[in-house]
This record gives structure tokens, C-alpha cells and sequence, in this order.
């Protein structure tokens, strides 16, 4: 018997009749068995994954993968197919400004192989964390943002040199422009430091405080181009203690959760994990928790 040849088929699109039958008939039609399936539905919006085994199917990919397409495309579903053997992670760009907490999480999560997918630079627009950066063995660039212009236009130079195929702002305190923004849609996810929708903006820590709120936190979101409005990926919280914290309190015991909620979502983000519908970010098992 051939060994096991595992894939993972994921369909997304509008929620109807029939759809796991389809691709089922399709694939046991051309001898490819099905070994997990998981699918939901969100806002109207359908979303499977197929765990298979391809040892057996009476086909080549050259034409199974363009099939499946093709039975999307009748329905108005995308259609992607993950094969077990495709190793090539995605690369990660690290934008960052003078903070290194949130940089050296990633780097530590990066180290520890638990990223599906490879750090490939980082780029600031400040020198200071050039050390942190080249301790770590990556690239480092760094362009001043006095004239935002140029700037922008340095960064989305420089994500295409390093072929980035998602972006993560570690601290980078810098508003993301349209044109980065939709360059990479759905693939740069911010850290802010409240709980969103509240306390947009600078100072988030300072207004929690100012506020008198007993809990305060951190968020993980998809950059859109409506400043911290982005999909929520995931929230982490702690307590003030009122009237004892101090301002600077609350804000080391914030910074001290922004490095794992960043590196957690950037975690899931590479996991394909994350879907996007209707601006809200919907959880599925993944490559990860399929393919092992």
C-alpha cells in the first residue's frame, strides 16, 4: 500500500445546499479518502476544511487540484489546497520602532520553532533595536519617518526586497498608510495596547488609568485602513488596582501581555487559523491541527 499522502482542502463562500456532498462525490470519485472534516458557518459565510489522503487517488495534481477549483467556481466558493509536504513558511517582516518587548517575543517564539513561518527582517524607523535585531541573526533596516512620504515608500520597498508575505507591528507606533494597507490586506496585524474598541489612540494605558477601569488589556488586530478598527484576532487582560496603581504601573503591566498576544496571533495567523468575514475574525482548526 503507498504511504500516506496528506492535504487539506479548504472551501470558503456563500452558506448552501450541499456543498460537503459535492466535494465528497468529487474526491471519493477519484479515489482520494476523506480523514477529518470540520466546517461551520458565520455570518452566512460557509467555511470547511477536509483532512485527505491522496495515496490512493486515480488522478495526477496537475488535475485534482484544478477539478476542485472548477467545483468551486460552479458554486461561487474559493477553493485551496495544503499539501503536507509544502514547506516553504510564510515570511514574516517585523516593523518596530524603540520598544523591544514585543520584537523579542517574536524572536523567542521564532528561535523555539513554534512560528510556521520564518522572521526574514526587521525594519524601523529608529537605529535602537538594531543590537536585538542582529543578535538574533536577521536583517535590519531602519529610515527616519520625519517625512511619512518616504518613509511609507522605504517600507513597501523594502517588504517586496524581503518578499514579506505578512507584516507584524511590534511596537512600531506608526499609522499604517492605504497603500501598505492594501498591498497586504488581511496580513498585518497591529498590537494595541487596550482592549478595542476602547481607548483608541496614543495613551491608551494613561486613559485606562485616568478612567478608574479595574481591567485593562491588550489587542491583536488586522490593520485596516480606519485607524485600530481592524478585525480583533484576540484580548488579554489584567487588573488595576485603583488608587494604588500608578500610571506607569498600568503601563509595565501591559507591556509585559503585548509581546505573547502579538506572537500568539501571528502564531494563528501563520496556522491559517484566521478568516476573515464581514470584519470579524472567525477561528478554524487549521493547518497546524490538521496536517500535525
Amino acid at each position: 500500500m503507498p504511504a500516506s499522502v496528506k492535504a487539506v482542502v479548504s472551501v470558503i463562500g456563500q452558506d448552501q445546499k450541499g456543498v460537503v456532498a459535492r466535494f465528497a462525490t468529487y474526491l471519493a470519485d477519484h479515489g482520494v479518502n476523506i480523514l477529518d472534516l470540520e466546517q461551520q458557518v458565520a455570518s452566512g459565510r460557509f467555511l470547511m476544511d477536509m483532512l485527505v489522503d491522496l495515496a490512493d487517488m486515480s488522478l495526477g495534481l496537475d488535475e485534482l487540484i484544478p477539478g476542485l477549483l472548477a467545483e468551486g467556481e460552479k458554486i461561487n466558493m474559493t477553493v485551496k489546497v495544503s499539501l503536507q509536504n509544502e514547506a516553504t513558511p510564510k515570511r514574516v517582516a517585523v516593523l518596530v520602532t524603540k520598544e523591544r518587548h514585543c520584537l523579542d517575543e517574536l524572536i523567542e517564539r521564532w528561535r523555539a520553532k513554534e512560528l510556521r513561518g520564518d522572521l526574514v527582517c526587521v525594519l524601523g524607523n529608529h537605529p535602537d533595536l538594531e543590537p536585538v535585531a542582529k543578535e538574533a541573526g536577521l536583517p535590519f533596516e531602519s529610515y527616519p519617518a520625519t517625512n511619512k512620504e518616504e518613509h511609507f515608500a522605504w517600507v513597501l520597498e523594502n517588504l517586496a526586497e524581503y518578499k514579506a508575505d505578512c507584516v507584524a507591528l511590534a511596537r512600531y507606533m506608526q499609522i499604517v498608510p492605504p497603500q501598505i494597507v492594501q498591498a497586504y490586506p488581511n496580513q498585518i496585524i497591529n498590537i494595541h495596547p487596550s482592549l478595542l474598541p476602547f481607548f483608541p489612540g496614543a495613551k491608551p494605558y494613561h486613559k485606562a488609568w485616568e478612567a478608574g477601569v479595574r481591567v485593562a488589556g491588550c489587542t491583536a488586530h488586522y490593520v485596516t485602513e480606519d485607524l485600530d478598527e481592524g478585525p480583533i484576532i484576540l484580548q488579554d487582560v489584567f487588573h488595576i488596582d485603583v488608587g494604588r496603581d500608578t500610571a506607569e504601573e498600568v503601563r509595565a503591566n501591559g507591556q509585559k501581555l503585548e509581546g505573547k498576544v502579538l506572537a500568539d496571533a501571528l502564531q494563528m495567523h501563520l496556522d491559517e487559523k484566521l478568516v476573515v468575514v464581514e470584519d470579524k475574525v472567525v477561528f478554524r482548526p487549521g493547518l497546524s491541527a490538521m496536517l500535525g
